[in-house]
């Protein structure tokens, strides 16, 4: 069997919620969309599902995956419905739905629903990427409140630089919200991940927290205690000595400047690896600091063991998890941790959870 496998921590997914949910107070609904950033939407739910407040989703396919597998807590959809004929759906399964433009209310006043809808509306605060812009806020609050089609609204906002503490957009952010939505009851909900570590002023009545839950701090330098959920992992599957001068992989990006030792890996771009990486990318070897070289391909890359004698035929290769920053690889492809995490496919899913056994 192929040996490239992520290994999922389901323990470690539960100590980032709990530890979101803390820093932050008040609920959490923990994001679980793009198929829980690549970690499998289902099972990671159910690990959540005795203790998260609910979980948010992209759209309605993800969420009815969820109640299909048992999932009963609240679960919002972030992108809100596409067609009013989703309407339906989402009353026959209590999902939450975010609005975040007219058309989307313009649905919901046509609609003949049995039970009210429960709604979160989006306030664009400076993003502008989806909500209403702030002085359009209190006429769409007003709209669905007086349809009598809506039970409860929520005021959201979604931040653009979170991530980064030394830039003053996001407070800007939270004031335009603030004040747009000063005179509007119902609860609000303004952090992300980046904002529950790091913007206090950001916590509200519900966070909602994504990255995070998987290890992938996005404020990194802070060290916020976060365990990696993810370890993308294979093993050297074959040994070659490199004289110097010579090339190794395609385009014959790495030439060896020394006497090498390559370990060829199973694992490629084809199981979510980014081709990218360039020379130097971290990876551990049977637990050992190594390094990437040669340029990655579909199936394989290659790794430099010339300072790992014992290394060989079987050698463990951590490409990211608790010995290998995921956030560090990202860096050096010139990509971010998300993309990484979404993308990682065809390898076997292996699944650790002590809860399980106890």
């Amino acid at each position: 069997m192929r040996p490239a496998r992520a290994l999922i921590d389901l323990d470690a997914l539960r100590h980032n919620y709990r530890l979101a949910r803390s820093r932050h107070g008040g609920r959490a609904l923990a994001v679980v969309k793009a198929n829980a950033y690549g970690h499998g939407a289902v099972r990671c739910a159910q690990a959540l599902a005795d203790e998260a407040d609910g979980f948010a989703v992209a759209c309605l396919e993800e969420a009815l995956a969820l109640r299909a597998a048992g999932i009963g807590a609240p679960i919002l959809l972030l992108e809100g419905v596409f067609e009013a004929s989703e309407l339906a759906a989402v009353e026959r399964h209590g999902l939450w739905m975010v609005v975040h433009h007219a058309a989307q209310i313009r649905m919901i006043e046509q609609a003949q629903p049995s039970r009210p809808y429960t709604v979160w509306l989006k306030v664009n605060s400076g993003m502008n990427r989806a909500g209403f812009a702030p002085a359009a806020v209190a006429a769409a609050w007003q709209r669905l409140h007086v349809c009598g089609k809506v039970a409860d609204i929520t005021l959201m906002t979604h931040f653009a630089r979170a991530d980064e503490p030394q830039v003053l957009s996001t407070a800007t952010q939270i004031a335009r919200f603030d004040a747009a939505t000063a005179n509007l009851p119902g609860a609000r909900s303004l952090a992300n991940s980046a904002a529950v570590l790091g913007w206090p002023d950001a916590h509200r009545d519900w966070a909602r927290p994504g990255i995070l839950l998987y290890g992938a701090d996005p404020m990194p330098a802070a060290n916020n205690g976060l365990r990696p959920v993810m370890t993308l992992e294979s093993q050297v599957m074959a040994v070659r000595e490199l004289a110097v001068g010579e090339p190794l992989g395609y385009g014959a990006r790495f030439h060896a400047e020394r006497p090498t030792r390559v370990g060829l890996v199973a694992m490629g771009y084809a199981d979510g690896y980014p081709r990218s990486a360039p020379d130097g990318t971290p990876v551990s070897v049977d637990g050992q600091p190594a390094r990437l070289i040669g340029r990655v391909s579909m199936d394989m890359l290659t790794v430099d063991l010339t300072d790992l004698p014992q290394a060989d035929l079987g050698s463990r290769v951590e490409l990211w998890g608790r010995e290998v920053s995921v956030n560090e690889v990202a860096q050096r492809a010139g990509t971010i941790a998300y993309e990484l995490l979404c993308n990682v496919k065809r390898v076997r899913f292996e699944y650790r959870d002590s809860a399980q056994h106890a």
